[in-house]
């Protein structure tokens, strides 16, 4: 599936994060044979949208990714994986789910 020596991966955005994005999915880019890990879409993400995104994705004194977020990669946890670290491959789809509001 890969294009032109590139790994592509879908993210989705879901709630306050689609706000930001104005998006409901994305599909980014990366050279092949790039180790491209779930912190790596987290920051090509971040250095795209800017503040905002960051702000919401990022402590903002630590650099670490906010703990009330669970992401997905192909509909499973990332905790069944290696976290962050989890290395994606060319087709893989990442949902970043915030926190669900209810009352």
């Amino acid at each position: 599936m890969s294009v032109l020596g590139y790994l592509r991966v879908s993210v989705r955005f879901f709630t306050i994060l689609r706000e930001l994005t104005r998006k409901k999915e994305e599909v980014l880019e990366f050279p092949e044979g790039e180790n491209v890990t779930i912190a790596a879409v987290l920051e090509k993400l971040s250095k795209r949208y800017g503040r905002k995104f960051s702000e919401y994705v990022y402590e903002k004194k630590t650099r670490e990714v906010k703990g009330y977020l669970q992401f997905l990669v192909n509909g499973r946890s990332m905790a069944s994986f290696k976290g962050l670290e989890t290395v994606l491959a060319d087709g893989d789809v990442l949902a970043i789910i915030p926190p669900v509001g209810g009352g």
